[in-house]
């Protein structure tokens, strides 16, 4: 058993949790947060485990418990670079929810840290572990030479009408490293990464709040004969699939960011679903794809790179529409 403990007491935690304690390969062994009786009160719907988990208030504590294999965290994005490279200095792996850091320096500086200290640094993005993107990876040949492709998600969030009646949530404010590239934006660029490799050039645009973030956008990437048109937004809804096009026909993809739906078209045929079936919790492939990476105690050094080059594409693209965050300035 992988001995895990959480950092960060919100809903994506408890969906981790839940894929973990699903896989059959975890234990849940800590939680840690920055008050106590937010820890006492996220553990409380974990009572039926045995044994139950250890709560933690000081990081430094939970750096140095024994007890404990691999941490994930889930605080804010402005947090992930200085946890991540405490926790790694004590040598425990660390799974870091996507992105990985507020800036590409910070994400080169943790994979330093790191591979000094001799253990994992996993990115936890989940939707290139999911059946259906993988599905959707296999067929791109099948469609011919790629001529264009358009991702999006876009989903209004339900911190923004907080924002706008004056309150200030971690969602919107850059002292968070947040923003809608950072956040849901982050499906599109790094699913494009995956699919298609590194851009030649990369052209942005945002419409940035008052705050300093952006609250929707747009990113053109372009390859050698093709481009690919990613969109974003936290302040709005689509309903709009996925596409991508090839000479000899089409694929579509709902949700990109899990996969609901893969469909394709070849030229001259009928549509075909290709949706295989899915494990409800969208994360139960990526803690199994970590337990692989913990069990063989080795790191993957595609998927290290493919971190760090999104990490440089984000700072790019934040660059070109003025987003600008305190870790950009130290």
């Amino acid at each position: 058993m992988i001995r895990l403990a959480v950092i960060g007491t919100n809903w994506i935690t408890d969906q981790f949790i839940e894929a973990a304690l699903a896989s059959g390969q975890y234990q849940l062994s800590a939680i840690y947060s920055r008050s106590l009786e937010s820890a006492k009160a996220f553990a409380a719907k974990y009572a039926n485990l045995s044994p139950l988990p250890v709560l933690f208030d000081d990081l430094a504590a939970l750096a140095t418990y024994a007890d404990v294999d691999v941490v994930y965290i889930a605080s804010p994005n402005s947090f992930h670079a200085p946890q991540a490279m405490q926790i790694m200095k004590a040598g425990k792996h660390v799974i870091c929810e996507k992105p990985l850091a507020a800036n590409e320096t910070l994400a080169k500086e943790m994979f330093a840290v790191a591979e000094q200290n001799g253990v994992i640094l996993y990115e936890a993005f989940m939707s290139m572990h999911t059946p259906n993107f993988k599905v959707l990876q296999s067929k791109l040949a099948e469609i011919g030479p790629i001529t264009k492709a358009f991702i999006s998600y876009c989903q209004y969030s339900s911190r923004y009408p907080k924002y706008l009646a004056g309150e200030n949530p971690n969602t919107f404010n850059p002292n968070f490293a947040n923003g809608s590239i950072m956040d849901i934006g982050f499906y599109c660029l790094s699913s494009a990464v995956e699919l298609f490799g590194e851009p030649s050039s990369v052209v942005a645009q945002a419409q940035l709040l008052d705050s300093g973030v952006d609250g929707s956008g747009s990113v053109m990437l372009k390859y050698d004969g093709f481009e690919v048109v990613l969109q974003h937004s936290k302040t709005s809804d689509s309903k709009l699939p996925s596409e991508i096009q090839g000479e000899e026909g089409v694929l579509h993809v709902e949700m990109i960011s899990t996969g609901q739906k893969v469909s394709q078209q070849l030229r001259g045929q009928p549509w075909q679903d290709l949706t295989q079936e899915q494990h409800p919790n969208p994360m139960y492939y990526e803690t199994l794809d970590f337990a692989e990476h913990f069990y063989n105690n080795q790191t993957n050094p595609a998927r290290t790179q493919r971190s760090l080059l999104v990490a440089k594409l984000l700072t790019e693209i934040r660059r070109q529409t003025g987003v600008v965050f305190p870790q950009d300035k130290e």
